[in-house]
């Protein structure tokens, strides 16, 4: 008997004898989705942008809570001087952010294979598992999210939604983009002798800037 044989053989083996009729897996599933809120985790914190920040917090994104966007220049400035980076920055040439004096930063909107950090707009926060949402799109190069090694993002309060299917549902009948990337921490691998490497696959500092509701 191959291998492949034999693996079925198990599968055949372990699954209930007789097999549920399609019917009733069909109304099994259709049962989790009439009431959502009896199957969906509860979050800890009261209020939406504190489990967010509890979430992400746990999983290495660092937080800067701002007013508004005006304060996002300063900010900036703030954490690269932290982390010992020069005043540059590859801009996401978005005009909520081109609009913003950027006085002491220079600011470009390509992004180079070492880029060591760059800024850019989340469309979403998910609370439910501390990850924000990006398109891409004219005003949203994709390598924004993937090449710095620093990857700052600014987020709206009133951006966040609870669970993961809110975002699902908030796309219903729109237009996709070409790239829907959901950042959930630093990128970060243990694939390699069990030992974590940070940055492997992508930014290994992931640093919000919520801006307050």
């Amino acid at each position: 008997m191959s291998a492949r044989d034999r693996i079925l053989a198990a599968i055949r083996a372990a699954r209930p004898a007789p097999l549920p009729p399609a019917e009733a897996i069909a109304a099994e599933a259709a049962a989790l989705l009439d009431a959502p809120e009896s199957v969906r985790p509860r979050p800890v914190e009261a209020v939406l942008a504190a489990e967010f920040v509890r979430k992400a917090s746990a999983l290495g994104t660092s937080f800067d809570h701002l007013p508004d966007r005006a304060a996002i220049p300063l900010a900036v400035k703030r954490y690269l001087d932290t982390h010992g980076l020069p005043p540059a920055l590859a801009l996401q040439p978005a005009p909520a952010l081109a609009a913003l004096d950027w006085t002491g930063i220079d600011t470009h909107d390509t992004v180079a294979p070492d880029q060591a950090a760059a800024l850019g707009l989340a469309l979403w926060g998910i609370a439910e598992t501390g990850s924000l949402v990006i398109h891409s799109g004219t005003d949203a190069p994709i390598l924004l999210s993937f090449l710095p090694l620093h990857h700052i993002v600014v987020l709206e309060e009133r951006s966040l939604l609870p669970h993961l299917e809110d975002y699902a549902a908030r796309m219903a009948g729109q237009p996709q983009p070409r790239n829907a990337i959901l950042i959930t921490g630093p990128s970060g691998t243990t694939d390699i002798e069990g030992s974590y490497v940070r940055g492997a696959h992508g930014p290994g500092f992931l640093h919000v800037l919520m801006i307050g509701g």
